[in-house]
């Protein structure tokens, strides 16, 4: 019973995040970028049609970023010496496509358990399913900045 009730909500899930735009990703998706090592994940974003917009490299970390080809999503991945910090990171514009991925992950089983604010202002949500987590970001209001949603390894 517990197996048709998972498969139930993958394809919910995917019903859903079908009807998002055809840059979006699905949370299993996110979750198989993070298991990519980073020559992987670069193969596989070229592979997508999305194009080097930077890399990064700080003290215990590398993230590299890729953008649409028309400016309006852009996917990281950072790697972290400590590989437990390692993630995915999507940027997205609209409220829409926020809206729609609170449903797809409240439907996958995550439950809502923290809000506050980052450095910068901006409200985010962490939903946990057992030991996985997501964080939604909201831009503050009037901001053109975008939303923002983190899948952690």
């Amino acid at each position: 019973m517990k197996k048709i009730a998972s498969l139930l909500v993958i394809l919910f899930g995917i019903t859903l995040s079908s009807q998002l735009s055809a840059q979006t990703f699905t949370l299993e998706q996110f979750a198989a970028f993070n298991k990519l090592g980073m020559a992987d994940f670069k193969k596989e974003m070229k592979s997508l049609n999305y194009r080097f917009y930077d890399k990064t490299e700080g003290l215990g970390f590398v993230v590299t970023e890729y953008e649409t080809p028309d400016y309006l999503s852009k996917i990281a991945k950072f790697e972290y010496e400590d590989k437990s910090d390692d993630r995915i990171e999507y940027e997205f514009k609209t409220k829409k496509e926020y809206d729609q991925y609170v449903k797809i992950i409240l439907a996958s089983g995550y439950k809502e358990t923290e809000k506050g604010k980052t450095l910068t202002k901006d409200s985010y949500v962490d939903y946990f399913k057992n030991k996985e987590q997501i964080r939604l970001i909201t831009p503050k209001a009037g901001d053109n900045n975008p939303y923002t949603i983190l899948v952690f390894k």
